[in-house]
């Protein structure tokens, strides 16, 4: 199967995604707008309404985030991983992947712990190529580690998404243990792997500029047809800022229009991220994550070499006495 079909047959569990995270971004925005207008017409005090409402949202997000979102982030890779292994993909892949994160972790606790660790493990591997820029010192060090930060993090953003897919891919062994084989592969074929990276940024610039300013001008255009909300909103601000002597803040942030850009802009990101999420990084995902299981079949870590990377991780110790528990 070629990459565009594996991505074309495991699409619908993006979608499906999108509307759990479309219901999360609804939560979210109507709990802290419920919030304003109550504690305005009550209190006088909208902003602590605004933030209360906030609040309130982040139990319900974390619910639908553990136990939907990231399911099907699951099984969406476990169909990934085998469409490019195997090249054939069973017909009904929506219930095939969910079928396969049930037989492979029993338990949720097991699936968030390893997830974690890996997560974990590959920010202290990146932490120590970062040392690169930091030897260096003075501001051309740190630009380099910056620079080498910000696409690093973009990179294991996906590669922790492949290591999962070899851990569901490595039915025989330990969960833990293939976390460890995982970590080894990033490592040791890091170089490989960072191709990817012009892929990687080029995709996601050209659709941010594409999606995210579609959404910017659409949410301005709407905004504009609710000037007493923004009117209301930075009174409020300023009298927040007047009250508590923030002689810092910034004074664009009181004026209506400012805001109103400003809130577009997030309103533009956040949906160009969802619909990213959705349509573009799974495109992608699916060519990074074929070539790490190439990488990992063609030489599959040893033991020793999960010694050599107790040196460089830690949070990799912990994993590999969970693997040998």
């Amino acid at each position: 199967m070629t990459n565009f079909e594996v991505y074309k047959k495991t699409l619908s569990f993006s979608f499906i995604g999108f509307l759990v995270d479309l219901l999360s971004l609804v939560i979210f925005f109507g709990l802290c707008v419920a919030g304003f207008f109550i504690f305005n017409k009550s209190t006088d005090m909208a902003l602590l309404g605004l933030l209360i409402g906030a609040l309130v949202s982040i139990p319900f997000l974390v619910l639908i985030s553990i136990f939907i979102s990231n399911r099907i982030k699951a099984a969406q890779i476990s169909m990934m991983t085998y469409g490019v292994v195997d090249g054939k993909l069973p017909d009904n892949t929506f219930k095939a992947g969910f079928a396969e994160i049930k037989g492979r972790f029993g338990k949720i606790t097991t699936f968030f712990l390893i997830t974690h660790l890996i997560k974990s493990v590959f920010n202290q591997l990146s932490r120590a190529i970062n040392r690169v820029g930091t030897a260096i010192g003075g501001d051309a060090g740190n630009a380099i580690t910056s620079t080498i930060d910000t696409a690093i993090q973009i990179l294991i953003g996906y590669l922790c998404d492949c290591c999962l897919g070899w851990v569901l891919y490595r039915k025989e062994v330990n969960g833990f243990k293939a976390g460890c084989e995982g970590a080894v592969i990033f490592f040791k074929h890091g170089k490989t792997l960072i191709r990817n990276i012009g892929r990687i940024f080029g995709m996601g610039a050209l659709s941010l500029v594409v999606i995210g300013g579609a959404f910017f001008g659409i949410t301005y255009l709407i905004s504009n047809q609710f000037p007493q909300f923004f009117d209301t909103f930075a009174a409020e601000i300023t009298e927040f800022v007047t009250r508590n002597n923030f002689e810092n803040f910034p004074a664009a942030l009181q004026d209506p229009k400012i805001l109103i850009l400003v809130f577009s802009g997030v309103i533009g990101v956040v949906i160009w991220g969802m619909i990213h999420s959705v349509l573009i990084r799974p495109f992608i995902l699916v060519g990074v994550l074929r070539n790490f299981m190439a990488a990992g079949i063609a030489d599959i870590p040893t033991e020793e070499q999960f010694a050599e990377l107790e040196k460089l991780s830690p949070r990799f110790t912990k994993m590999r006495n969970k693997a040998n528990a």
